[in-house]
C-alpha cells in the first residue's frame, strides 16, 4: 500500500491551479495553429493570431490566460491501495486552491448563490471522486469560466428523438450561444446515463486531449459530423464571423434507461483549462 501525505496533495493542487490558470495546453495551441491555416475570414484569423498571442505573453508572464479564473472543479482517481494520511484530503484541496488564488491573485468569483456574498478566495471547489484499482492517486483540476459555463445545457429527449434529435439539439444549443462562450470552443457532450451523471460526462468529455477522437469509429464520425456543422453556423472566433466556431467536439456516452435520453452539451471556450498530476 502506498502512502501519500496530505501536504503533498495541497502543494499539487496549488500547482496545478496556477498552471491552469496560466498555460495554454499544447493540445489547444496545435489546433489554433491548424485553424489559423484553414480559416478563411482575415478578421477572424486576426483574432486567432492575438488569441497565440495572449497565451504566449501569459505563459511566459505567469499572468492569468483570462480575467475569469473560473470555478475550481476537482476529478481524482484515488486508487483503492493508495493510503492517505496527515488530514482530511477535501479540506487540502480547498486549502490548496485558496492559497494558490490568493498567491497568483487569480479573481475571486464564488459567491452565495442567494445572498450573492463572496466567499473571498474562491473556494469551495467542485470535487468529484472515483475509487479505481491499483495505489495510485491521479488530480485533476479544471477551472472552468461561467461565460461558457452559461451556455450548457441539459435535454431529456425522447427515445424517438434518437441520434437526429440529438444532434440538433448540440448544434442548437451552439448556435444559441452564439459568442457568449468566447469561440472558439471545445464541446463537451454527455449522451445516456440519467440527469446528473449525463451533464458530469459531458464535462468529463472536455478533459480529454482536444481534438483526440473517440475510440468508438461510430461516436468519432459523430464527433467529426457535429464539429463540421458547428462550424458551418458561421458564428466564429469571439462571435465575429468565421469558420472557425468550435476546434473540437469530444462525446463521452453511458447506457441509459429504455424510457429516455439524454443529452448534455458543457461548452468550453478556447483555453480549455485543466492540468493533471499523478502521485
Amino acid at each position: 500500500m502506498r502512502t501519500i501525505h496530505i501536504d503533498q496533495i495541497e502543494q499539487a493542487v496549488y500547482d496545478l491551479c496556477a498552471d491552469a490558470c496560466c498555460r495554454l495546453g499544447d493540445d489547444v495551441s496545435r489546433l489554433i495553429e491548424k485553424a489559423l491555416a484553414t480559416e478563411e475570414s482575415p478578421l477572424a484569423r486576426g483574432i486567432l493570431a492575438k488569441t497565440v498571442e495572449n497565451a504566449r505573453i501569459a505563459g511566459e508572464t505567469g499572468m492569468a490566460l483570462c480575467q475569469d479564473t473560473g470555478m475550481v472543479i476537482v476529478f481524482l482517481s484515488l486508487g483503492q491501495d493508495a493510503h492517505i494520511e496527515g488530514g482530511d484530503l477535501y479540506a487540502a484541496i480547498q486549502q490548496g486552491v485558496r492559497r494558490s488564488y490568493r498567491d497568483h491573485y487569480f479573481r475571486k468569483s464564488i459567491l452565495d448563490p442567494l445572498t450573492r456574498e463572496n466567499t473571498g478566495d474562491n473556494t469551495p471547489a467542485v470535487i468529484h471522486t472515483e475509487i479505481v484499482a491499483g495505489d495510485r492517486f491521479t488530480i485533476t483540476v479544471a477551472p472552468k469560466g461561467f461565460g461558457s459555463e452559461n451556455m450548457s445545457r441539459l435535454n431529456m429527449l425522447k427515445p424517438s428523438d434518437g441520434k437526429r434529435g440529438a444532434m440538433d439539439f448540440i448544434v442548437e444549443t451552439v448556435a444559441e450561444a452564439g459568442g457568449n462562450p468566447c469561440p472558439p470552443l471545445i464541446v463537451g457532450v454527455g449522451i445516456g446515463g440519467n440527469m446528473e451523471l449525463c451533464c458530469l460526462l459531458a464535462k468529463k468529455a472536455l478533459l480529454r486531449q482536444a481534438g483526440a477522437s473517440h475510440p468508438d469509429p461510430a461516436i468519432a464520425a459523430m464527433e467529426r459530423d457535429l464539429l463540421h456543422k458547428i462550424n458551418a453556423l458561421g458564428i466564429g472566433p469571439q462571435g465575429l464571423g468565421g469558420t472557425t466556431t468550435a476546434l473540437a467536439v469530444h462525446i463521452l456516452t453511458h447506457p441509459t434507461h429504455i424510457a429516455g435520453l439524454p443529452v448534455a452539451v458543457n461548452i468550453q471556450c478556447h483555453v480549455a483549462r485543466h492540468q493533471s498530476i499523478t502521485l
